[in-house]
Order: structure tokens, then sequence, then C-alpha cells
């Protein structure tokens, strides 16, 4: 098993600059991956960003980020094309830096409202459905799989649970199609994470390991040893991956409603987090 840091824990936007500072830090604290996440393509070279991962040794994976200008299943065309822009800019991306998915909630724009009529709903499902199928062929011919997050129902009216991943994975008729469980949206909309992990089995394609309160991994509430269960019964051996903010990186801090201190530091949380998985999964 390979265990990997988001960007999220030190910058946002990333930069071409910020992981260039960034993945020695990486390296040095252990890791295997260095998870870059994609805010702005216009701020990442992909080519200087995939040298240094290889100067240090960092597989690499790519996340989306997917707010109101990037929903795939939006109702203005505009928004639509826009989002599918982005998403083959991180397939492309994934594909000349070798990673193996590009994760995040893709199928969906994060903080939307939520539509109470029943028939506007089941044509949003349709539409986002119709989009990750596009964008699933186009990612199969890069040899790309795209991970979807479900998200807590703070963040999104669409998919939640394992069980609705599921629905739509199997809708889109994609083989490249599977989850990005995390364990924070997990621990607020699961009846039993083990079970959700068990239930999601192989479409398990990625996987955020992230505290109750986005701190230190193993410093909060969440059920790990009943993660762990659950990995190690569907013998999932994909990367493990620590995205946790802080109040010290203020844009995405804004964004996850992030207003106090939740660990000692942005390294504590990288170092400490990763002492904790490896001891658990081990």
């Amino acid at each position: 098993m390979k265990f990997g840091v988001n960007t999220f824990v030190w910058v946002s936007p990333c930069t071409t600059a910020a992981v260039m500072d960034l993945a020695p830090k990486v390296k040095e604290l252990g890791f295997d991956i260095f998870e870059i996440s994609c805010e702005n393509p216009v701020l990442i070279d992909v080519d200087e960003v995939k040298s240094e991962l290889q100067r240090n040794s960092l597989l690499p994976i790519v996340c989306g980020a997917f707010g109101p200008d990037r929903n795939i299943c939006s109702c203005d065309p505009e928004i639509v094309e826009n989002a599918k822009a982005y998403i083959h800019w991180l397939v492309d991306a994934a594909y000349r830096l070798g990673s193996p998915v590009v994760c995040g909630p893709m199928n969906s724009a994060v903080g939307k409202e939520h539509l109470e009529d029943a028939e506007e709903r089941k044509s949003e499902w349709d539409r986002a459905v119709r989009g990750i199928r596009e964008m699933a062929e186009y990612a199969e011919k890069k040899h790309v799989k795209l991970a979807l997050e479900p998200l807590n129902r703070f963040e999104t009216d669409m998919i939640n649970v394992v069980e609705q991943g599921l629905e739509f994975i199997q809708q889109t008729g994609m083989e490249n199609v599977g989850l990005h469980l995390d364990t924070f949206h997990m621990h607020l909309e699961e009846k039993s994470s083990g079970d959700a992990i068990r239930m999601a089995d192989q479409k398990i394609y990625h996987f955020h390991a992230c505290e109750n309160d986005r701190g230190v991994p193993g410093s909060g509430q969440v059920h790990w040893d009943e993660v762990a269960q659950g990995l190690k019964d569907v013998k999932y051996n994909g990367p493990i991956v620590i995205e946790s903010f802080t109040s010290q990186v203020k844009e995405i801090a804004r964004a996850v409603c992030i207003w106090r201190e939740i660990a000692p530091s942005q390294d504590a949380i990288a170092d400490q987090g990763l002492k904790f998985l490896k001891t658990l999964l081990a």
C-alpha cells in the first residue's frame, strides 16, 4: 500500500513553484505519492511538475476542483462545456504525469443549491451521467480512470453515499469510472464506513484518509479500525492519501468552512497522519 498527501495541506491554489518547493519535503516525510490539486491549470506546468516529482521519486495523482463554473450537469451549455474542457485538461495532465486516475467530485459542482423538484433532479442526474460517460470515453483512450467522490450533504445533493455512487457508475456503463472514497464524508453520511467500503469493493479507485474535523488523521472520531478492516476485506491496495485543510490556507479555508486551528501545524497533519496510517494499515 502506498501513502500520499494532497497539496491542499499546504497551499491553494497549487502552482508549479509550490510543487517545486514542497516535493522534497513530501519525500523527506516518507510519502510515496504527491497528489496535485489542480484548481487553476494556468498555474501548473505539467512537464516541470513531472520532472520535480521524478527527481524526488514521488508518484503523481491528479485531483480536480469543481466550483459552480465547472458543473457538468448544469442547464447552461457554456458551463457544461467549461467543465468538459477542464476534465479533458485533467485527463491529459494525468496521462502526461503518469497518474492512473483523475479524482474528485466531477459529476457535479460542489456547493450547488438543492433541487426540490423530482423531475428536475432526474434531469440533472441524467445530464451528469451522460457527461461523465463522455469524459470516461475520452479518458479510456489515455488509459486513465475517473474516480468520483461522494460528498457530504452540505456540499452536494447528488452523490452522498456509496450506494448512490455505484448506481451512477452503473448507468455510465464505463469500466474506467469508479469511486474516490473519503473518510471525512463517509463519517458524516454512511451508517458504517466499513460496510460502505465493502459495498464499493473493487470500484474503489482512490481513497482519502481524513479526520472528522479535517485535522490530523487518527486524532478524532473517525472509526479507523472499521475503515482499516473494510479496506483489508476488499483487498484494497491503491493509494491512501491525506487531504486536510488548515486555516493558514485562506482560500480553501473559506471554501470548506475552517474557522479555527485544527492541528499543531500543516506539517504535523502530514507527518503525524502518515505515522498513524502506516501503523493502522501495516
